[in-house]
């Protein structure tokens, strides 16, 4: 996953944040053909836009990018051939789902590959076999994603592929810019065959890119054809437009040179901070829920802070640290969390209700593990949330909960007066042993 590739990367010299981090944060993610060309390689479940919807945005903000048109019918491809590219010879292809890898996917159908350069009287053949049609790609899992729309985009001549990116610094409290003369490939490729090519430039957050800053990373960028001064300009609205868009990330790969000597952003992915979705509503309107995990997207409305794994025992805690240490201490019993899951400190009956609906809704969690310490979260209102929700789910899996803190002896009585068949911990250790228990039966 891109947001995954650019953190490793970061991480090595820069203390970002692991594989838990961005369960504090959703985040906005962006398709191609509204966001300046992806090749879909996303993060995983998070409120999410296809790779295409970043072109327009890109746009917005004087950034080169390639003519493109995204489509969701055969009707429409020919429209869009006949009114955007009247003249074109060749067509770029490209599937739009939220997941990377596209380009080496496969369809259930048989069709090979996401994406396709073809003759343009070749496109509306090919966008059918594409619509509606299940990719399955290394970042979808088995099952795929059904593509829904495809993006037509000019064939352009690249001269030259580099690579660039912005992201979030915790050591420089700001944002890093990450360049390489080299691109095209995945950053994860690129730092291990050509380390001493990439180059960090940390913005100051309160004074903004500098020429200096800008003419640093063109530097590192080494571009062979682009003129100096309208790539260091290319590269400030870039960064313009990670900070005026709430970005958490931008990452373009390749950011290419073309033949008549522009710095074009070729392929792209940006992520945007949901925090800031108040003053960014044209941006978060764009999101396609179809193409994101239901579970998440079920938690988002709820207001739960929901993550989907790919464990067997789910979880529900109230404090990110805490669902963190449960789902570290399960993993130490032997056991895999299927999910990290946050009710928060005031959750209602009802969110914990909607908990246990996502929690069952997901296939392959064979207990459930209830870990509440009651600061504000009251242990009552947690206890009757789960009697209410056995009464409207179907509980087939073993349910393990531990309660403490605030009203715990009302919260256990209501368990032990509601009849069901739980099973109670004493501490958090007891409670994910009996939840790994439970499920090894």
């Amino acid at each position: 996953m891109v947001r995954g590739s650019i953190g490793r990367l970061a991480s090595r010299a820069l203390s970002v944040g692991g594989k838990w981090q961005h369960q504090q944060l959703r985040r906005l993610n962006v398709h191609e053909y509204q966001a300046g060309l992806t090749r879909a390689r996303v993060p995983g479940g998070v409120a999410s836009l296809c790779e295409s919807q970043g072109a327009d945005l890109m746009g917005k903000f004087g950034i080169n990018v390639p003519k493109g048109a995204v489509v969701g019918s055969v009707q429409e491809v020919k429209e869009v051939l006949k009114n955007v590219f009247p003249s074109e010879k060749e067509i770029v292809v490209k599937s739009q789902i939220l997941a990377g890898g596209r380009g080496l996917g496969t369809f259930k159908s048989g069709l090979q590959g996401g994406v396709h350069i073809v003759k343009a009287e070749e496109a509306e053949s090919l966008a059918a076999k594409m619509l509606n049609q299940v990719l399955v790609t290394k970042q979808t899992g088995p099952q795929g994603k059904v593509v829904g729309k495809v993006y037509l985009c000019e064939k352009m001549s690249l001269v030259n592929e580099m690579y660039f990116a912005i992201t979030l610094d915790r050591q420089t409290a700001g944002p890093l810019i990450i360049a390489c003369s080299k691109g095209g490939t995945s950053i994860e490729d690129l730092a291990e065959k050509y380390p001493d090519m990439i180059i960090k430039v940390p913005v100051d957050v309160f004074k903004g890119i500098t020429d200096e800053d800008a003419a640093k990373v063109v530097d590192g960028l080494a571009p062979k054809t682009a003129d100096r001064q309208s790539s260091i300009e290319q590269i400030k609205k870039l960064y313009e437009l990670f900070c005026k868009s709430d970005c958490t990330m931008l990452e373009i790969n390749p950011l290419a040179e073309t033949a008549d000597k522009k710095l074009v952003a070729a392929d792209a992915k940006l992520n945007f901070d949901d925090n800031a979705a108040f003053r960014q509503k044209e941006i978060f309107a764009l999101r396609d829920t179809t193409q994101e995990d239901p579970r998440e997207v079920a938690a988002a409305k709820a207001d739960l802070n929901y993550i989907g794994l790919d464990g067997e025992i789910g979880c529900m805690v109230n404090g990110a640290g805490l669902a963190m240490a449960t789902m570290d201490i399960i993993k130490l019993h032997g056991g895999t969390p299927a999910n990290f899951l946050d009710v928060g400190g005031s959750a209602s009956e009802g969110q914990v209700v909607e908990a246990f609906k996502i929690l069952t809704s997901d296939d392959r969690v064979k207990a459930i593990l209830v870990n509440i310490f009651g600061g504000i979260m009251k242990c009552d209102v947690i206890a009757s949330g789960i009697v209410n929700a056995a009464k409207q789910v179907d509980l087939k899996v073993p349910v393990v909960v531990r309660l403490e803190g605030t009203n715990v002896d009302q919260g256990k009585r209501i368990l032990k007066e509601s009849g069901l068949a739980l099973i109670t911990a004493e501490d958090l250790d007891d409670a994910a042993e009996k939840a790994v228990k439970a499920y090894a039966k």
